[in-house]
């Protein structure tokens, strides 16, 4: 088996100091004392430390080019995310590159080497569906290429930024929403567990039934592997069929919200006299639908330009003359509760 290159990340953390003391430190630099300097370059000796010629590269050229990774770019969220990039990114000089991983962990290995591959001067991701590894964003790192997630995130890598949505704030208005106007039976249709956006909103549903005094039910809280209309709408006409029916439903997404809202009409139910329905995200079908639909506002647009500001910050930051550690930042972003008629007759959101 071929040996792991060891990189500047693995003496940091074996010294427990910063990677960029461990550049100083090779580079003597006069800041970094005589003690640390030998500890270092002992270690790196013992370890057979190589700099990585790439990651020398990074730092020494610009491209200009910035690359992106989404799970989907038909995604109403997603789209907003995008454009707040662009506008980030053009306001900048910088182009941009977009990946779709359509939500497959392969597609994303594979966007990420391709992007690596066009000299991209850093990555804007939010991981997929499916991954549970992040190696491949990890190797990334220990080349020098800077990286900065968003929405789904990369919490078990270090040493990067990252802008999120409050999801559990936002599930928790939800469900207190329902249980104010009336609602006990409410089940949840959740994501897969891999995104810590779907743990969160699902963490809250289970919060705000317990503070409530509400007993959970098993058979109301049931996972949507793909996360689309077509789930929404088969997972809920099982429910409906249920003898004790849940009298409320909250979507992972106003797609399988939707589903779930077709569902509900050709049973002959109203909406949201017999069932009441809320989506998350806010796309730009949940005001026309009929009845239109309570959902959560992500703030897609403002995340996209605070993760491109905070990539272009850390690339200018490995371009300069600074000696400083980075100053790596996570950013939370707040909901907002649109509530409509889906959840709330037309005649009480009118008074």
């Amino acid at each position: 088996m071929k040996a792991r290159q060891i990189t500047l990340a693995d003496l940091a953390k074996e010294l427990n100091v910063s990677s960029a003391t461990v550049s100083r430190a090779l580079k003597d630099h006069p800041d970094i004392s005589l003690e640390t300097r030998q500890k270092v370059k002992d270690l790196a000796q013992k370890l057979n430390y190589r700099p990585n010629s790439i990651a020398q590269g990074l730092r020494k050229q610009e491209s200009k080019i910035l690359g992106v990774i989404i799970p989907e770019i038909v995604h109403h969220f997603f789209s907003s995310v995008i454009s707040g990039i662009m506008e980030a990114a053009n306001a900048a000089g910088y182009r941009v590159m977009i990946c779709q991983s359509m939500e497959m962990y392969s597609k994303e290995v594979e966007d990420v080497e391709a992007l690596f591959s066009s000299r991209v001067d850093g990555i804007l991701i939010s991981l997929a569906n499916e991954t549970a590894n992040i190696d491949h964003l990890r190797k990334m790192k220990n080349y020098g290429l800077p990286i900065v997630s968003f929405d789904k995130v990369c919490y078990d890598m270090k040493d990067h930024s990252m802008v999120i949505i409050d999801d559990f704030e936002g599930a928790y208005n939800v469900i207190e929403h329902l249980i104010d106007a009336g609602y006990d039976r409410i089940a949840h249709l959740h994501g897969p567990l891999n995104p810590i956006t779907s743990q969160n909103r699902l963490n809250a549903y289970l919060k705000a039934l317990k503070d409530h005094n509400i007993p959970k039910n098993e058979d109301y809280i049931v996972g949507c592997d793909k996360v689309t209309q077509q789930e929404g709408y088969e997972i809920t006409k099982q429910l409906i069929n249920m003898p004790n029916r849940p009298n409320a439903v909250f979507a992972v997404t106003d797609l399988v919200a939707i589903g779930a809202m077709v569902a509900i009409k050709e049973a002959g139910l109203r909406i949201p006299e017999d069932i009441a329905v809320v989506g998350f995200s806010d796309w730009a079908m949940a005001s026309v639908v009929e009845p239109a639909l309570t959902t959560v506002a992500q703030p897609g647009f403002e995340m996209g330009k605070i993760a491109t500001s905070l990539l272009i910050d850390e690339i200018k930051y490995l371009h300069s003359d600074s000696e400083q550690d980075y100053n790596y930042q996570t950013k939370i972003l707040k909901t907002k509760l649109m509530i409509r008629e889906s959840t709330v007759k037309t005649s009480v959101l009118a008074s």
